[in-house]
């Protein structure tokens, strides 16, 4: 099996708990929320939420992926970091056993934060993975987390 590590990390202005609070432990009610163009719903299929959990995203048709499923690994609500794993779905296409996820939301001196995300594709046998879409998935993930970060902005007194 190959493995390809991905590093990539982005600034915020908004504080790192509410980041958290918003992207990692209330992500299935507000992201659906606010990308409504593109994700049907996100349902819980086993657990709680927390550690060996499985989510299911469903998306819309104008999403060229149906759904994905992600295994919940880790969440430390404590250190704010998340990892977890795409298990599952249209984006592990016929290259990709999974997809591992690490992601830790740390403080900066003005009030913001840092995301460090690590991406871990483990590939089926010897497929090759390529820069290019390792690349959609990343900018896929930061355009997320900017989608959420405008509307903590407006709404400062969510996840406070």
């Amino acid at each position: 099996m190959v493995v390809y590590t991905d590093n990539d990390e982005y600034t915020s202005p908004i504080s790192p708990t509410r980041l958290f609070k918003a992207l990692v432990v209330d992500s299935h009610n507000l992201i659906p929320k606010l990308l409504p163009q593109a994700v049907a719903g996100i349902q819980l299929i086993h657990g709680d939420g927390g550690t060996g959990s499985i989510r299911q995203i469903n998306f819309l048709e104008a999403i060229p992926f149906k759904y994905l499923k992600h295994r919940i690994d880790v969440v430390d609500k404590e250190n704010l970091v998340c990892k977890y794993t795409m298990i599952e779905g249209d984006p592990l296409g016929e290259k990709l056993e999974s997809i591992a996820y690490e992601v830790n939301f740390e403080a900066t001196s003005d009030g913001g934060c840092i995301c460090k995300m690590t991406s871990k594709y483990n590939a089926i046998g010897d497929a090759e993975i390529k820069e290019e879409e390792v690349k959609e998935g990343r900018e896929s993930s930061i355009g997320i987390c900017r989608v959420v970060e405008a509307y903590l902005l407006k709404n400062p007194q969510i996840y406070a």
